[in-house]
């Protein structure tokens, strides 16, 4: 009893004081209010989470294979607390039995069927970390970059608990003590192994195991305290406290001291601007440090990443951490006479700038966080919810509004919102020029909206003024007068909505435009608006709230996915193609609308879909999100090129999407492909509003 309750005090004594020492550390950051508010006023909501993110081990049963094999370990530990309970009970009393409980053989059951699931858990993991093995595989690993001696030494601990457990149980089977029928099955096993070394054995081994377990368990519990694993505590935390319902879609306003920048008042000397030194990042921010489980399903889905590129969301996220936990000491020193006492490598660690290349000793290297696409899969996939892409584009924020430090491209496209309203820096009268090549009237919004008219119809900047693009606008022009839904166009008055300044981390430009078309709208009398461009869709319905601007906001897959359903529009002409349909990333996972597309697809006779094996929530990006659209590409494969030659492997005679920046940088590299005599001349990149309207039209004949 006394070695056993000794190993306790030291081991919570040793535990406690990290634990100590990491809430210092992680409320050293900025505050984040409406993070604490939302789990306030959602407490149903909440629970539910709870219930089916870190109980239900949702995200992580989508990796059939590991996720089974976690939500054993994890559903084991929960029953076994009732073993580590009554481990305790026995060094007072051999006979111990929990009250209210006692020794129910479904108890004794459970405990043995749970151990036996740890042990098939852990031999699973062990397999897998085997075939995945960093060392052979390289940047192919998704353990790569991760701390795997941490995890191997986690593995032998878990195995160690279960070992200890069994064999002192097994023990007590023989010193007659053991409290459970033939149910403990495992138990009873291990027992008839030991039956041969006689009742003074067994009473020697039921002690020496009874305490092996207790010094195990007390050693878990420091490992976990000093170790990647901190997610066991840190995870459902990290939870409760996450965006809802994730976060993707819009991004966060910029925020210093808990309340949202106002750049007319904000200054630069005493106000956060994005994230420019490490205790920059929130609370949360931190805490998403600490909880990062190295699992590296972000990396293995990140486009960056597989196309050879520097940036894995996983080792920002690490880097980040390790950096953190170096600077603590000098973050958490009370003053500048206790920081000047501190060992030169802490106060080395703490000049080190955030963001900053190798000479420059920086922790992040630029390349990583400018070849973001904030396509969302690291988000998507992460079963702790971090919010990697906050993360980065933070530090894009401080790169480019304090730093002025970003790739040159990027100047020239800001530049062009700036003077012009549009990336490109076309004239604003080229707006209206595809209104032009139609055969039908279609309103410009000159003042009020008309009580007759019901809907707006965003065309954005590349629905207007890229060519590619503008045979999609067009198309869905085409089909809403087909169906006699009354629309109209804001035309010269139409601006970017911002976006690819937002993401590029220039929230100064990006507001400045948000409020000048919120503003237009208003005066408009906009109230339903259908958006093309999945950036503008998710733009104006999700972020342009944050500035007071709030619309009925419909994609204009959805809208005519509802006019077929109707019987307003009617696939006629028979389409006879084989076509592969690529996910926009800011209409899919960021926005959840992957059914719609595909229902037009398949309204349209003859067409046979073909989905690429990353599709839907794993779909893979084009390259064009994160402002990627306008920076140039200068390291490794392309992600437009991996993508194509993902659709190339299916043979389709078109590939299909929804997004105009999908469409150039997949007929780009359609293109490339032609060129290099790698695709055939007739496949072509089209939106699917382009492929109903061929339908639609039986006047006209389909494509040969």
């Amino acid at each position: 009893m006394i070695i056993g309750l000794g190993l306790t005090v030291v081991a919570f004594a040793v535990a406690g004081r990290r634990v100590w020492w990491l809430g210092r550390l992680a409320f050293s950051g900025q505050p984040a209010p409406e993070r604490v508010a939302y789990a306030r006023s959602h407490p149903g909501r909440e629970a539910e989470t709870q219930l089916t993110e870190v109980v239900g081990q949702r995200k992580l049963l989508k990796w059939t294979v590991p996720g089974a094999a976690h939500a054993a370990v994890f559903w084991g530990f929960i029953i076994l607390i009732f073993t580590i309970i009554e481990a305790y009970g026995d060094l007072f009393s051999r006979t111990f039995a929990i009250p209210g409980i006692g020794h129910s053989p479904v108890l004794g059951f459970l405990e043995d069927l749970f151990s036996v699931g740890v042990l098939a858990g852990i031999i699973t993991f062990t397999v897998i970390r085997l075939r995945n093995d960093p060392h052979r595989e390289g940047r192919g690993s998704r353990f790569f970059g991760s701390h795997t001696r941490a995890a191997w030494l986690v593995l032998v601990m878990i195995f160690l608990v279960i070992a200890t457990l069994l064999l002192y149980r097994g023990a007590q089977v023989n010193t007659g003590v053991f409290p459970y029928n033939d149910w403990a099955f495992a138990s009873h096993a291990v027992g008839n192994w030991l039956r041969p070394l006689g009742y003074g054995v067994n009473s020697v081994l039921e002690v020496v195991f009874l305490l092996a377990q207790i010094g195990v368990i007390m050693a878990f519990l420091v490992v976990v305290a000093y170790s990647k694993h901190l997610h066991i505590g840190l995870a459902p935390v990290n939870v409760m406290f996450s965006r809802r319902p994730n976060a993707l879609g819009p991004l966060e306003p910029m925020r210093s001291g808990g309340k949202v920048l106002d750049f007319e008042e904000a200054d630069p000397d005493t106000d956060v601007f994005g994230i420019g030194k490490v205790e920059d990042l929130t609370w949360k921010g931190l805490l998403d440090l600490g909880t990062c489980t190295e699992c590296g399903r972000c990396q293995s889905q990140c486009p960056a990443w597989v196309t050879g590129k520097p940036l894995s969301p996983k080792q920002v996220i690490l880097d980040l951490r390790d950096h953190a936990f170096a600077k603590a000491p000098y973050i958490l020193a009370g003053s500048d006479e206790a920081r000047e006492k501190l060992p030169d490598a802490v106060k080395a660690e703490a000049e080190r700038p955030l963001v900053g290349t190798k000479e420059q000793n920086g922790v992040i290297d630029p390349d990583v966080i400018w070849s973001c696409t904030n396509c969302g899969a690291c988000v998507e996939e992460c079963p702790v919810d971090i919010e990697h892409i906050d993360h980065i584009d933070g530090m894009r924020r401080h790169q480019v509004l304090i730093e002025s430090a970003f790739p040159q491209e990027g100047a020239t496209m800001l530049n062009n919102l700036e003077r012009r309203g549009n990336p490109w820096g076309m004239a604003e009268d080229k707006r209206l020029e595809w209104i032009t090549e139609l055969d039908f009237e279609v309103p410009v919004v000159d003042g009020k909206i008309g009580q007759d008219v019901e809907y707006l119809f965003w065309v954005g900047c590349a629905g207007a003024l890229e060519d590619r693009a503008k045979k999609t606008t067009k198309a869905i022009a085409e089909l809403l007068h087909t169906a006699g839904v009354s629309f109209a166009v804001l035309g010269p008055a139409e601006t970017c909505t911002g976006d690819p300044a937002r993401r590029l981390g220039n929230e100064f430009v990006y507001s400045m435009l948000a409020q000048q078309n919120i503003e237009t709208l208003n005066d408009a009398g906009a109230k339903k608006v259908i958006a093309s461009c999945p950036h503008c869709f998710n733009t104006i319905s999700r972020e342009y709230p944050q500035l007071g601007g709030n619309y009925e906001v419909i994609h204009h897959t959805q809208l005519l996915a509802r006019l077929v359903e109707e019987g307003k529009l009617t696939p006629v002409t028979a389409v006879e193609e084989k076509i592969t349909y690529h996910d926009p990333c800011f209409l899919g996972r960021h926005n959840k609308v992957y059914t719609p597309p595909r229902q037009l697809i398949d309204a349209v006779p003859g067409t046979q879909a073909e989905e690429m094996h990353r599709c839907k929530n794993r779909g893979f990006c084009c390259g064009a999100g994160g402002a990627r659209m306008w920076l140039e590409e200068r390291i490794g494969k392309r992600i437009n090129e991996e993508r194509i030659d993902e659709a190339l492997a299916l043979n389709p005679d078109t590939i299909s999407t929804a997004c105009p920046y999908c469409m150039v940088m997949l007929g780009d590299a359609v293109n490339a492909k032609k060129a290099a005599g790698q695709a055939r001349p007739e496949l072509e990149v089209i939106d699917v509003a382009q492929l109903l309207v061929r339908s639609v039209r039986s006047d006209k004949p389909a494509k040969a």
